[in-house]
């Protein structure tokens, strides 16, 4: 079976060589780099003790530096699992959902032919970069010079112009041997029964040539010359060497320092691509003239873990950016997700980089924001939360959003931090209410006394019996709750082995603190993305986040505490045993506390002995868990001297 050389190339394009070979080996988290696409492990192709495969997703090959084994995807089912080249092919194309292709003697004429299109496609670029040097393309040059475009940039990026003029391509074409259906195929031509003598697409425009990402042009983007042109700018027709839906422009260029520097950026067009490259970044690329597509996302996630959307400052990038995060959510992967860098208002990197330079692109890609909090910001500034009704129907559509989530693990993870946004936004209410909406105070009538919204049944002046009273001088309870929470994360900062055992427990742990919280998350993602971190590299990719300062404080504070069994020198067990406690403790105190809100409502509505009696009854339960710890029979005796774990 023959198969177009063009099929296996969209097949590389989908399934990414680590997937493939993921299957057959485990790979060293030390030192592979998922992030870059680079993996590492011992070869399955001969023994070893010490992984010398690797494997590069964004070249898609894999390569053993004990017996050289090397290939591609197709080649590893071949020589691993004893597949044919053509079982390869229809197992990989089934598994990146493409239909195989019946080839047939016009199939087969129209890969020759296709691959004749890119010499035709090189002729052209020349004769633009050719036109653009000429005494004809003076205009396009002071253009291109008052967008600080310089003679070497424009040699760098093959910038040229297509003179105005009907014909002029059309005629070096045809005197280098090419035919008008061959120059209508590449989209270069306009052509037609109705149409007597083709024309040229392009007139009187700075022309942009689109490579693949092997460097060979496909098609071009035209800049209009002329303020009358209803189209600004005017991309080449689809062909059978360009579908712009999964094409990136400069991927090609963008691939090599993307890699070095485990960043991939995407802006809005051509010109906005090239800002980048003379701002210093040179790892950028953009769509062609539309909305981000699915194809073009995954592109973007072969080179990279976590690529950058950069988008104009006005209303129409914000609407792009939206579309992205829209696009993106069903897609998520453990490790794969994108950031959102937005542009000053009414700029594009362009007039950033004329109006502030370089420095200010960089800061702007750099203050870039997760996913996770531009779908928060966007649910916050797109909905009224003025009333209870619409707070549960923004409530309700947020986690109606998440639940598109595909994958299992990321939407827990984004379901329970969502859960965690929405309890602090609305409790207590009225901290967190939006701007500009207007309440009136008001207060329930009980018996002949008022109480606040947020006032509990001790803090009136005149209580109705001697046992409320007592109640109010009860001690607060969150200290406890809170040191909880200290001792949680502490013990997984310090005994990472143990946070995929506790993974869901942890991910899911109700927690006030939201210093501690934002913890919790830096440590879930260092085990979602397979870091293989210990202790000692834990706590400095922690530090490298930015808090060292608050793991300082909670060492100490257990250390003044005597929670030994916290520390990275208390054994697995004793940490083990200590933690499962510590969270049966802390679920079992959020319970009570729940219990006891509704408690003290039922009492502020109908304040009777009886139910002073079941408010009691709650506050002694919930006083027997404040600040217990971990005390069993044993407790300890993994570690030795316990009071020297912490230290």
């Amino acid at each position: 079976m023959r198969v177009p050389p063009s099929f296996l190339e969209d097949i590389r394009g989908r399934v990414a060589m680590s997937a493939v070979v993921g299957r057959k080996v485990a790979w060293d988290r030390r030192k592979s780099n998922p992030g870059k696409g680079d993996f590492w492990a011992c070869c399955p192709f001969h023994g070893e003790k010490s992984p010398s495969f690797h494997v590069d997703d964004r070249k898609g090959r894999y390569h053993c530096f004990g017996c050289k084994a090397s290939g591609d995807i197709f080649t590893f089912l071949v020589e691993k699992e004893g597949l044919s080249f053509p079982e390869a092919v229809e197992r990989l194309a089934q598994e990146a959902g493409l239909p195989m292709p019946v080839v047939s003697e016009a199939d087969r004429e129209r890969e020759v032919q296709r691959a004749s299109l890119y010499d035709v496609m090189e002729m052209a670029a020349k004769f633009f970069e050719a036109e653009l040097q000429a005494a004809r393309g003076s205009r396009a040059r002071g253009y291109l010079a008052d967008r600080q475009l310089s003679p070497a940039i424009q040699k760098e990026f093959r910038l040229g112009y297509a003179p105005d003029d009907r014909s002029a391509l059309r005629s070096y074409l045809a005197d280098k041997g090419v035919s008008v259906e061959q120059m209508a195929e590449a989209g270069l031509v306009i052509s037609g029964d109705d149409i007597p003598v083709a024309y040229d697409r392009f007139r009187d425009r700075v022309m942009f040539p689109i490579r693949d990402p092997r460097g060979r042009v496909i098609a071009f983007g035209g800049r209009a010359m002329s303020k009358e042109v209803p189209a600004k700018y005017l991309n080449s027709p689809e062909t059978p060497l360009f579908h712009k839906g999964n094409v990136l422009y400069n991927l090609d260029k963008a691939r090599g320092p993307a890699h070095e520097k485990g960043q991939i950026i995407a802006v809005e067009g051509y010109v906005d691509v090239i800002a980048m490259h003379r701002a210093g970044l040179p790892q950028a690329v953009a769509p062609l003239g539309t909305a981000l597509t699915e194809d073009q996302l995954r592109i973007l996630w072969k080179q990279t873990a976590e690529p950058i959307l950069c988008f104009d400052g006005d209303q129409a990038g914000l609407k792009a950016a939206y579309r992205a995060l829209d696009l993106a959510l069903p897609l998520l992967e453990p490790g794969h997700s994108l950031r959102f860098a937005l542009l000053p208002e009414g700029q594009d990197p362009d007039d950033l980089l004329k109006a502030q330079g370089p420095e200010a692109v960089r800061a702007v890609v750099e203050s870039a924001q997760p996913l996770s909090e531009m779908l928060w910001q966007r649910a916050l500034n797109l909905n009224d939360r003025s009333t209870p009704e619409r707070r549960a129907q923004f409530e309700k559509d947020l986690r109606s959003l998440l639940s598109t989530i595909g994958d299992e693990a990321v939407k827990r993870h984004y379901l329970a931090e969502f859960s965690e946004r929405l309890r602090a936004l609305f409790q207590p209410m009225g901290a967190n209410r939006s701007q500009g909406a207007r309440r009136q105070p008001f207060a329930r009538a009980v018996g002949n006394r008022a109480f606040k919204p947020n006032q509990r049944p001790w803090d009136i002046q005149q209580p109705p019996s001697a046992g409320l009273k007592r109640l109010a001088g009860q001690a607060n309870f969150q200290s406890g709750a809170e040191r909880r929470e200290r001792m949680i994360v502490l013990t997984l900062a310090n005994h990472p082995d143990l946070v995929h055992e506790f993974l869901d427990a942890f991910a899911n742990l109700e927690m006030a603190v939201p210093e501690l919280d934002s913890l919790r998350t830096q440590i879930i993602d260092s085990a979602a993305l397979g870091s293989g971190l210990d202790g000692t590299d834990l706590r400095g990719h922690l530090i490298k986040m930015g808090s060292g300062p608050l793991l300082d404080r909670l060492e100490a504070q257990a250390k003044r505490l005597n929670d030994w069994f916290l520390g990275s020198g208390a054994a697995q067990d004793d940490a083990r045993t200590g933690l499962r406690q510590m969270i049966a403790l802390h679920r079992k105190t959020i319970t009570l506390e729940r219990e006891l809100r509704a408690a003290e409502a039922a009492f502020a509505a109908d304040p009777t002995e009886e139910k002073l009696n079941a408010l009691k009854a709650v506050r002694e339960q919930l006083s027997s868990h404040a600040g217990s710890e971990a005390q069993i029979e044993g407790f300890g005796a993994a570690s030795g001297r316990a009071v020297d774990a912490i230290n």
